[in-house]
Protein backbone atom coordinates (compact mmCIF):
# COMPACT_ATOMS: atom_id res chain seq x y z
CA UNK A 1 0.00 0.00 0.00
CA UNK A 2 1.17 3.57 -0.99
CA UNK A 3 1.13 6.41 1.52
CA UNK A 4 -1.95 7.90 -0.64
CA UNK A 5 -3.67 4.90 -0.27
CA UNK A 6 -3.41 4.59 3.64
CA UNK A 7 -3.90 8.03 4.36
CA UNK A 8 -7.43 7.56 2.50
CA UNK A 9 -7.84 4.24 4.15
CA UNK A 10 -6.95 5.30 7.71
CA UNK A 11 -9.09 8.88 7.57
CA UNK A 12 -12.35 7.26 6.29
CA UNK A 13 -12.11 4.69 9.50
CA UNK A 14 -11.16 7.50 12.16
CA UNK A 15 -13.91 9.50 10.49
CA UNK A 16 -16.51 6.28 10.55
CA UNK A 17 -16.06 6.06 14.27
CA UNK A 18 -16.19 9.53 15.09
CA UNK A 19 -13.12 10.70 15.51
CA UNK A 20 -13.32 14.50 14.33
CA UNK A 21 -9.57 15.23 13.40
CA UNK A 22 -9.51 12.53 11.25
CA UNK A 23 -7.34 13.53 8.64
CA UNK A 24 -4.76 15.37 10.50
CA UNK A 25 -4.21 12.29 13.15
CA UNK A 26 -3.89 10.22 10.23
CA UNK A 27 -0.87 11.97 8.63
CA UNK A 28 0.63 12.63 12.72
CA UNK A 29 0.25 8.50 12.86
CA UNK A 30 1.93 8.17 9.44
CA UNK A 31 4.73 10.93 10.04
CA UNK A 32 5.46 9.16 13.41
CA UNK A 33 5.60 5.78 11.88
CA UNK A 34 7.80 6.49 8.52
CA UNK A 35 9.60 8.91 11.08
CA UNK A 36 9.31 12.05 8.22
CA UNK A 37 7.85 15.43 8.06
CA UNK A 38 4.26 16.21 7.36
CA UNK A 39 5.44 18.43 4.44
CA UNK A 40 7.84 14.66 3.10
CA UNK A 41 4.32 12.78 3.60
CA UNK A 42 2.38 15.06 1.17
CA UNK A 43 5.37 15.35 -1.35
CA UNK A 44 5.68 11.72 -1.37
CA UNK A 45 2.72 10.23 -0.96
CA UNK A 46 3.34 7.55 -4.00
CA UNK A 47 5.95 6.11 -1.44
CA UNK A 48 5.19 2.62 -0.75
CA UNK A 49 4.70 1.27 2.85
CA UNK A 50 6.60 -1.13 4.06
CA UNK A 51 5.30 -4.19 5.85
CA UNK A 52 6.52 -3.71 9.28
CA UNK A 53 5.45 -0.04 8.84
CA UNK A 54 1.52 -1.20 8.22
CA UNK A 55 2.02 -3.41 10.67
CA UNK A 56 2.37 -0.78 13.35
CA UNK A 57 0.21 1.63 11.65
CA UNK A 58 -2.89 -1.11 11.68
CA UNK A 59 -2.22 -1.52 15.59
CA UNK A 60 -2.30 1.77 16.13
CA UNK A 61 -5.68 2.39 14.39
CA UNK A 62 -7.32 -0.39 15.86
CA UNK A 63 -6.02 1.52 19.44
CA UNK A 64 -7.48 4.86 18.12
CA UNK A 65 -10.96 4.12 16.88
CA UNK A 66 -11.30 2.51 20.83
CA UNK A 67 -10.52 6.19 22.51
CA UNK A 68 -7.03 5.47 23.25
CA UNK A 69 -5.22 8.69 22.99
CA UNK A 70 -3.18 9.63 20.32
CA UNK A 71 -0.88 11.23 22.70
CA UNK A 72 -0.56 7.63 24.49
CA UNK A 73 -0.20 6.31 21.20
CA UNK A 74 2.85 8.66 20.22
CA UNK A 75 3.94 8.96 24.02
CA UNK A 76 4.18 12.65 23.80
CA UNK A 77 2.17 15.76 23.01
CA UNK A 78 2.79 20.02 22.61
CA UNK A 79 2.26 21.83 26.06
CA UNK A 80 3.87 25.11 25.87
CA UNK A 81 5.94 24.86 22.80
CA UNK A 82 7.36 21.80 24.97
CA UNK A 83 7.61 18.52 23.99
CA UNK A 84 6.16 16.38 26.99
CA UNK A 85 6.44 13.21 27.31
CA UNK A 86 3.01 11.07 29.07
CA UNK A 87 2.30 7.51 29.75
CA UNK A 88 -1.16 6.39 30.49
CA UNK A 89 -0.13 7.36 34.61
CA UNK A 90 -0.48 10.17 34.11
CA UNK A 91 -2.94 13.00 32.51
CA UNK A 92 -2.15 14.79 29.27
CA UNK A 93 -1.58 18.39 29.45
CA UNK A 94 -4.18 20.09 27.39
CA UNK A 95 -4.51 23.74 25.89
CA UNK A 96 -6.62 24.76 29.00
CA UNK A 97 -4.28 24.19 31.13
CA UNK A 98 -2.09 26.96 29.56
CA UNK A 99 -4.31 29.25 30.92
CA UNK A 100 -2.53 28.46 34.48
CA UNK A 101 1.13 29.05 33.27
CA UNK A 102 -0.14 32.43 31.88
CA UNK A 103 -1.82 33.57 35.45
CA UNK A 104 1.46 31.99 37.37
CA UNK A 105 3.72 33.86 34.72
CA UNK A 106 2.09 37.21 35.48
CA UNK A 107 2.66 36.92 39.27
CA UNK A 108 6.37 36.42 38.90
CA UNK A 109 8.61 39.71 40.07
CA UNK A 110 11.81 40.42 41.92
CA UNK A 111 9.99 38.66 44.88
CA UNK A 112 9.27 35.43 43.65
CA UNK A 113 11.61 32.83 43.75
CA UNK A 114 10.23 29.41 45.23
CA UNK A 115 6.79 27.44 43.76
CA UNK A 116 4.79 24.81 44.52
CA UNK A 117 3.32 23.00 42.01
CA UNK A 118 1.27 20.29 43.57
CA UNK A 119 0.39 17.04 41.79
CA UNK A 120 2.71 17.60 38.71
CA UNK A 121 2.27 14.56 36.67
CA UNK A 122 4.41 15.23 33.39
CA UNK A 123 6.11 17.95 35.19
CA UNK A 124 4.01 20.18 32.24
CA UNK A 125 3.18 23.27 33.83
CA UNK A 126 6.33 23.25 35.85
CA UNK A 127 8.10 23.05 33.17
CA UNK A 128 6.65 25.76 30.92
CA UNK A 129 7.42 27.98 34.14
CA UNK A 130 11.06 26.43 34.66
CA UNK A 131 11.69 27.29 30.57
CA UNK A 132 10.46 30.87 31.06
CA UNK A 133 12.70 31.94 34.39
CA UNK A 134 15.49 29.65 35.66
CA UNK A 135 16.44 31.73 38.26
CA UNK A 136 12.98 30.34 40.08
CA UNK A 137 13.58 27.64 42.61
CA UNK A 138 10.23 25.10 41.60
CA UNK A 139 9.47 22.10 43.67
CA UNK A 140 7.31 19.42 41.90
CA UNK A 141 5.26 16.59 43.89
CA UNK A 142 2.87 13.89 42.83
CA UNK A 143 2.11 10.48 44.63
CA UNK A 144 4.07 7.78 42.92
CA UNK A 145 7.70 7.37 42.15
CA UNK A 146 6.91 6.10 38.68
CA UNK A 147 4.66 9.81 38.01
CA UNK A 148 7.98 11.28 39.46
CA UNK A 149 10.23 9.20 37.26
CA UNK A 150 8.57 10.09 33.83
CA UNK A 151 9.13 14.33 34.44
CA UNK A 152 12.10 13.94 36.19
CA UNK A 153 12.40 12.65 32.22
CA UNK A 154 11.12 15.22 30.70
CA UNK A 155 12.60 17.91 32.57
CA UNK A 156 16.34 15.98 31.66
CA UNK A 157 15.26 15.67 27.63
CA UNK A 158 14.60 19.96 28.15
CA UNK A 159 17.83 20.78 29.71
CA UNK A 160 15.91 21.96 32.53
CA UNK A 161 17.53 22.27 35.79
CA UNK A 162 15.70 24.35 38.60
CA UNK A 163 12.88 21.69 39.23
CA UNK A 164 13.53 19.61 42.32
CA UNK A 165 10.85 16.52 42.09
CA UNK A 166 10.15 15.12 45.12
CA UNK A 167 7.52 11.88 46.07
CA UNK A 168 4.49 13.76 47.90
CA UNK A 169 0.84 12.91 48.84
CA UNK A 170 -0.16 16.77 48.27
CA UNK A 171 1.59 18.99 51.08
CA UNK A 172 2.40 15.30 53.29
CA UNK A 173 6.67 15.29 52.58
CA UNK A 174 7.47 19.20 52.23
CA UNK A 175 7.85 19.28 56.02
CA UNK A 176 8.08 23.44 57.06
CA UNK A 177 8.94 24.62 53.24
CA UNK A 178 7.26 28.13 52.45
CA UNK A 179 6.65 29.20 48.65
CA UNK A 180 5.78 32.42 47.19
CA UNK A 181 3.19 30.66 44.82
CA UNK A 182 1.53 27.15 45.01
CA UNK A 183 -0.02 25.62 41.52
CA UNK A 184 -2.07 23.37 41.14
CA UNK A 185 -4.32 21.27 38.64
CA UNK A 186 -5.83 19.22 40.74
CA UNK A 187 -8.43 16.19 40.23
CA UNK A 188 -11.79 18.14 40.28
CA UNK A 189 -14.48 15.90 38.50
CA UNK A 190 -17.45 14.65 39.92
CA UNK A 191 -18.26 11.21 39.82
CA UNK A 192 -21.66 11.96 37.99
CA UNK A 193 -19.84 14.01 35.33
CA UNK A 194 -17.12 11.47 34.75
CA UNK A 195 -19.25 8.84 33.51
CA UNK A 196 -20.66 11.82 30.97
CA UNK A 197 -17.26 12.33 29.71
CA UNK A 198 -16.05 10.85 26.16
CA UNK A 199 -14.50 7.91 25.61
CA UNK A 200 -10.94 9.33 25.39
CA UNK A 201 -11.06 10.46 28.83
CA UNK A 202 -11.91 6.65 29.90
CA UNK A 203 -7.94 5.85 28.96
CA UNK A 204 -6.69 8.72 31.38
CA UNK A 205 -5.69 7.97 35.08
CA UNK A 206 -8.96 7.54 37.32
CA UNK A 207 -7.37 9.43 40.47
CA UNK A 208 -5.92 11.95 38.62
CA UNK A 209 -10.11 13.06 37.53
CA UNK A 210 -12.21 12.24 40.45
CA UNK A 211 -12.80 13.98 43.18
CA UNK A 212 -15.12 13.52 45.94
CA UNK A 213 -17.90 15.43 47.08
CA UNK A 214 -19.38 16.94 43.25
CA UNK A 215 -15.11 17.33 42.30
CA UNK A 216 -14.55 19.35 44.95
CA UNK A 217 -12.66 17.18 47.61
CA UNK A 218 -9.08 18.29 46.71
CA UNK A 219 -9.56 21.70 45.87
CA UNK A 220 -11.09 22.03 49.32
CA UNK A 221 -8.19 20.40 50.60
CA UNK A 222 -5.30 22.21 48.56
CA UNK A 223 -7.10 25.55 49.72
CA UNK A 224 -7.63 24.68 53.32
CA UNK A 225 -3.88 23.81 53.96
CA UNK A 226 -2.10 26.43 51.93
CA UNK A 227 -1.58 29.12 54.11
CA UNK A 228 0.39 27.13 56.31
CA UNK A 229 3.41 26.57 53.07
CA UNK A 230 2.46 30.05 51.54
CA UNK A 231 4.61 32.80 52.67
CA UNK A 232 3.38 36.22 53.06
CA UNK A 233 1.76 37.87 50.27
CA UNK A 234 2.35 34.87 48.08
CA UNK A 235 -0.29 33.39 45.63
CA UNK A 236 -2.27 30.48 45.62
CA UNK A 237 -3.57 29.47 41.82
CA UNK A 238 -5.93 26.52 41.20
CA UNK A 239 -7.17 25.13 37.62
CA UNK A 240 -11.05 24.09 38.13
CA UNK A 241 -14.47 22.75 36.58
CA UNK A 242 -16.56 25.45 34.37
CA UNK A 243 -18.73 25.07 37.26
CA UNK A 244 -16.45 25.30 40.09
CA UNK A 245 -15.56 28.72 40.25
CA UNK A 246 -18.39 30.55 42.23
CA UNK A 247 -18.21 28.43 45.33
CA UNK A 248 -14.16 28.25 45.08
CA UNK A 249 -14.63 31.96 45.55
CA UNK A 250 -16.53 31.82 48.40
CA UNK A 251 -14.28 28.98 49.86
CA UNK A 252 -11.23 31.52 49.26
CA UNK A 253 -12.82 34.04 50.99
CA UNK A 254 -13.86 31.92 54.25
CA UNK A 255 -9.74 30.72 53.71
CA UNK A 256 -8.94 34.39 54.29
CA UNK A 257 -7.51 34.75 50.95
CA UNK A 258 -7.41 38.26 49.43
CA UNK A 259 -7.54 39.59 45.89
CA UNK A 260 -9.09 37.04 44.44
CA UNK A 261 -9.13 36.62 40.36
CA UNK A 262 -10.85 34.66 38.13
CA UNK A 263 -9.99 33.92 34.43
CA UNK A 264 -11.93 32.36 31.72
CA UNK A 265 -10.50 29.90 29.42
CA UNK A 266 -11.37 29.61 25.33
CA UNK A 267 -15.04 29.23 25.79
CA UNK A 268 -15.59 31.96 28.21
CA UNK A 269 -15.99 29.59 31.17
CA UNK A 270 -14.48 30.34 34.64
CA UNK A 271 -11.14 27.74 34.70
CA UNK A 272 -8.58 29.36 37.05
CA UNK A 273 -8.93 31.18 40.50
CA UNK A 274 -6.24 32.62 42.30
CA UNK A 275 -5.76 33.97 46.19
CA UNK A 276 -3.49 35.75 47.55
CA UNK A 277 -2.01 34.89 51.89
CA UNK A 278 -2.05 38.77 53.45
Amino acid sequence: MIINQWLKYASNLLKQNKILTYQLESVILLSFVLKKSKSWIYGFNETKINLKQFKILQNFLKRRITGEPIAYLLGFCEFWSLKIYVSPYVLIPRKDTEILVNVVLKKINNNIEKILDLGTGSGAIALAIASKYNFLKITAVDISQQIINLAKYNAKKLYIKNINFLISNWFSNLKNNKFDIIISNPPYISDYEYHKLKKELKFEPIKSLISLNNGLSDLRYIISKSSEYLNNYGWLILEHGYKQGYILKKILKIENFKNISQYCDIQGYYRVICGQKI
